[in-house]
């Protein structure tokens, strides 16, 4: 940052500074202009058009700075050997950017590493087109599960590239964001009961590990069942041992059936439900934290730039392999259903205290 300390002179000696006050405002015009021109080109490879991934890209390019370069590329569902663009034009050849703040990337007198091209995957499906593009600009993975992340893990060796930096930014909050809320909002309560299904074991471990690194710790009480539709027999054991149920982002988290199968367990024991999703409050649950696809758009771009530094810091090559930087949404509010907190007997903070007190340091 440049900074310019003018003194305040006598009438009598003020004429001679005006040529180096207009000097310095074409020093100041010029670096804004470098500024500008440094802005990174980003390339998005987007494999479906969900209402919450066209929010995301929008929000991408609405945060796109002048000078900056944006390519959104259509990725079919088959992943990298059938990635398509719109028209049938070849393999990720990108679509024309038609926002006003669109325009060839130029270079400036910043380090190349400021100036870095990065690539900006949305969905599983374009993460796994994303990860077989040949190429060594750093990548970021958006709008991913957690089991989604970890199935594209174990089936990607390419993920870990040694020539190539990549981070991950899953769509949902930390376990430790999730019971920080049912702390806020039970704060004398501390057995949480979860139903799962073994591809949730990611889930679960992260889970216990943030209940056991709570003060006081959690008392987590966890039943495994089949499938999404095998959960009654485990609600019953469950249940009695909980004094709130969480529903996890996963198999029985995006099935409906399963979802209210919670939900009417909970409400027939008189135990407030928490989730991850705003349906999962307006369909009966207490409270969930929510991250928005436009929040999730602004950090998935700082992740950019922390995966971007550290590629220019090792030159864009290492040694062995690379493990990707993961980190957990944000969560951008708190979402509360007074009607069932009335029917519970809770008096809740707002949900803009209880956002806060998400947001603090803990």
């Amino acid at each position: 940052m440049f900074v310019a300390v003018i003194p305040v002179l006598p009438p009598s000696s003020r004429r001679p500074w005006r040529a180096v006050l207009v000097a310095l405002a074409a020093v100041l015009a010029w670096t804004a202009a470098a500024d500008g021109a440094a802005a990174a080109s980003l390339t998005v490879l987007m494999g479906d058009d969900m209402a919450a991934s066209s929010e995301f890209v929008q929000q991408l390019r609405a945060d796109q700075e002048p000078g900056g370069r944006f390519e959104l590329v259509r990725v079919s569902p088959g992943g990298a050997s059938a990635a398509q663009p719109e028209a049938a034009a070849p393999a990720f050849a990108p679509e024309p950017e038609r926002a006003a703040n669109a325009g060839v990337r130029t270079r400036s007198l910043r380090s190349a590493a400021a100036d870095a091209p990065l690539t900006m995957a949305v969905g599983p499906a374009a993460a796994r087109a994303a990860i077989e593009r040949p190429g060594q600009e750093p990548l970021v993975l958006a709008m991913l599960s957690r089991l989604e992340y970890e199935t594209l893990k174990a089936s990607s060796p390419a993920l870990r590239r040694a020539d190539r930096r990549v981070g991950v930014l899953l769509r949902d909050p930390a376990m430790a964001d999730q019971l920080a809320l049912v702390n806020a909002v039970l704060p004398q309560k501390h057995r949480v009961g979860v139903v799962a299904t073994p591809e949730s074991e990611p889930l679960v471990r992260e889970l216990q590990r943030a209940a056991q690194g709570a003060n006081p710790a959690w008392d987590l009480r966890v039943e495994y069942v089949p499938d999404a539709r095998s959960i009654a027999s485990a609600l019953r054991l469950v249940v009695p041992q909980s004094d709130a149920l969480m529903v996890l982002p996963d198999l029985i988290g995006d099935n409906q059936a399963a979802t209210l199968s919670v939900l009417r367990a909970g409400a027939s024991a008189g135990l407030p439900v928490f989730g991850a999703s705003e349906g999962l409050v307006r369909s009966g649950g207490l409270a969930a934290a929510v991250s928005t696809p436009s929040q999730l758009a602004q950090q998935a771009r700082q992740l950019g730039q922390k995966v971007a530094s550290a590629a220019g810091s090792s030159g864009g090559t290492g040694s062995g392999s690379n493990a990707p930087l993961v980190e957990a949404a944000t969560p951008a509010a708190v979402r509360v259903n007074a009607t069932v907190a009335r029917g519970l007997g809770l008096r809740l903070p707002q949900e803009r205290e209880l956002t806060d007190r998400l947001a603090a340091p803990r």
